[in-house]
């Protein structure tokens, strides 16, 4: 006889709001087969995260008539998702048909592969320069994409609006608006209608979520993590043994098991092998890459281990915890650079995150080292005046204690290399080079010229519509402010001023959440060592190799194929 496990009914407070998620065995059977002894719970469909991914193939695999289960390792339900500004990058999407918005699939599919993978990308090729099935795969975000957001419309799980810049009002454009592929370069973004927003939007979806769940009486599981994925003899995932409050659990899942259960930013042992370079995360502690030894046993083949969904950290608070609350997304201010160890700009300070982030990590043969290792966000006090409060920008000084002040660049520089000599048993021992201030004097009076002129001649900062929207928005001025309004032709860049004070902040590489793990086709099904489906066993979300590659395609980037391919496993594993 099957042991109990005690669901009681309990409110959880999910992200940042008070939507509450019902745990209870409703919709869950007990094991009534013949081998009903080794099972604790019997569901269809076992969803394995309650983010996104798992979130949203719970609902859908409820609104087919399944019997779902969803399991979440965390006190509370929402995973990073919850987190998150909430919004959802989708081809192709309803808003974009009803305003006559043509985006057409060979030309998306031109633009994600030009973007995610720049290496293999050729356009006379059938499959662009891609591998059959890695093709199919993107394929399959384009055509099920909005597929899925219809769904949870039709549902009444979730309502969506087009994400529109708050202070700039007007529709998002993508982080490579400007590649020619790009048919359509805004409006691609969606967020939730209700509770939307930086500060509330994942929660809010995660919310709605989790009361449509909670709506058709589907169990979630709160601390309970997987353990072990069963297969039967002929190698098909039957269910999972999970552990509850130090107590085993086997829960048979006769449909399909789906995990949607993260990254492993939080997993210092696989970042150490495959990332590096990652000092924080914006994701919740939670992501410790559970699904990756877990699928590995399963006997699945993996896909890029190295991807992530990357954004710039303060050093001084990744140092102090690995999981931060903000990353430097898009950096503030006009009167700011970033420069590396030998005091020279390398990267366009105005690109997304996603993007800027890999200037990091560039290897310099001829000194055996890497250069931009860490990068030191420079500015003066027109910059923490006028846009004061933009992170990483205090909104007072005393409010950052990893803010760096001096009257000229050398006292800066002493100031910098005192900083980074208590780090360096953290950073491989990186130092300024010796004339760093003399190479700072230089760079800045060269930045200058390009301000005044508008036209930066070095990487382009500024040329295209995603520098100049992002930057009205994450550089809003500051209420107060003594500073005058940029009178300088191009926006984002103003020359520094002639006298000090200056500042400095040490920038490090980190994640939103990596996007390496084993390969899933274009239903999401997890790939055996041989290339076929492991029959019975799904994922979708930060937890699989990012089936777009190393794009964050827009805001959104990351929810986007979360949404999509967690739809795709749960419609899959229903009808198959």
């Amino acid at each position: 006889m099957a042991k109990s496990i005690g669901l009681s009914r309990r409110r959880m407070l999910a992200g940042s709001g008070a939507a509450a998620v019902v745990a209870t065995t409703a919709a869950c059977s007990r094991g009534s087969s013949a081998d009903s002894e080794t099972w604790d719970e019997t569901c269809d469909v076992l969803c394995v995260g309650s983010g996104a991914a798992g979130g949203t193939a719970a609902v859908t695999a409820a609104a087919a008539g399944a019997k779902v289960l969803v399991l979440e390792k965390m006190p509370i339900p929402g995973g990073t998702t919850a987190k998150s500004g909430g919004v959802t990058w989708i081809f192709n999407h309803f808003l974009l048909k009803e305003q006559g918005i043509e985006d057409k699939k060979e030309d998306a599919l031109r633009y994600a592969t030009r973007y995610g993978f720049p290496r293999e990308y050729d356009p006379a090729s059938p499959t662009l320069g891609l591998d059959e099935m890695r093709y199919r795969t993107l394929e399959a975000f384009y055509d099920k994409g909005s597929e899925a957001i219809d769904h949870l419309r039709e549902l009444d799980a979730v309502q969506f609006k087009q994400f529109r810049m708050f202070f700039v009002d007007k529709p998002a454009p993508d982080y490579a608006d400007h590649l020619p592929e790009n048919k359509v370069p805004t409006g691609r973004a969606l967020e939730p209608s209700v509770g939307s927003g930086s500060t509330e939007g994942g929660g809010s979806l995660a919310r709605q979520l989790g009361a449509y769940l909670e709506k058709q009486n589907v169990p979630v599981m709160l601390d309970t993590a997987v353990t072990k994925i069963v297969r039967d003899s002929d190698g098909r995932v039957v269910g999972v043994e999970a552990e509850r409050g130090g107590e085993k659990l086997r829960i048979r899942a006769e449909k399909g098991v789906v995990f949607g259960t993260g990254g492993y930013s939080h997993n210092v042992d696989l970042c150490n092998i495959h990332q590096p370079a990652v000092y924080g995360s914006c994701s919740l502690p939670g992501s410790t890459g559970d699904f990756v030894p877990l699928a590995q046993e399963a006997g699945a083949k993996m896909g890029s281990m190295g991807l992530g969904w990357r954004s710039q950290v303060v050093l001084g608070e990744a140092l102090a915890s690995r999981a931060v609350g903000l990353g430097a997304f898009v950096l503030p201010g006009d009167s700011m650079i970033l420069v590396n160890k030998y005091g020279e700009r390398v990267v366009n300070e105005k690109r997304d995150y996603n993007d800027r982030t890999q200037a990091h990590f560039p290897y310099d043969p001829g000194h055996e080292e890497y250069p931009n290792h860490l990068m030191f966000m420079l500015f003066d006090a027109r910059s923490i005046d006028a846009f004061g409060g933009a992170f990483p920008f205090p909104m007072d000084e005393k409010e950052q204690p990893h803010l760096l002040k001096a009257d000229s660049w050398d006292a800066l520089a002493g100031k910098i290399s005192a900083q980074l000599a208590g780090w360096s048993g953290k950073t491989g021992g990186v130092a300024l080079s010796d004339d760093w201030a003399a190479k700072v004097r230089q760079t800045v009076a060269r930045y200058n010229g390009f301000a005044k002129s508008g036209v930066d001649a070095d990487f382009g900062r500024g040329k295209y519509l995603y520098d100049r929207e992002w930057h009205l928005l994450f550089s809003a001025r500051r209420q107060g402010t003594a500073q005058p309004e940029n009178p300088y032709p191009n926006i984002t860049m103003h020359p520094f001023a002639d006298n000090g004070p200056y500042y400095a902040i040490v920038l490090a590489p980190g994640t939103l959440d990596t996007a390496g793990g084993p390969q899933v086709n274009a239903n999401a099904q997890v790939l055996g060592a041989n290339g076929e489906p492991i029959e019975g066993l799904y994922a979708a979300g930060n937890c699989i190799s990012a089936p777009t590659g190393q794009a964050y395609l827009g805001a959104g980037g990351t929810i986007g194929p979360a949404v999509a391919f967690g739809y795709i496993a749960a419609k899959h594993a229903v009808e198959a």
